[in-house]
């Protein structure tokens, strides 16, 4: 699973196509969740969760 910010969903979206050769599934990351974790492309807030 990647966790981004919605400036590099895209980014995950194609790493986890080009990865696993599968459609990918997007889920919002919840609230409480969002401050700890951060984006794994830029280290900023992430929002959405991209994986297989």
């Amino acid at each position: 699973m990647i966790y981004c910010c919605k400036e590099h969903v895209e980014m995950a979206l194609n790493t986890v196509v080009v990865e696993h050769e599968t459609a990918p599934v997007l889920l919002e990351v919840a609230m409480e969740k969002q401050l700890s974790t951060c984006c794994e492309y830029c280290r900023n807030t992430a929002v959405y969760m991209v994986g297989n």
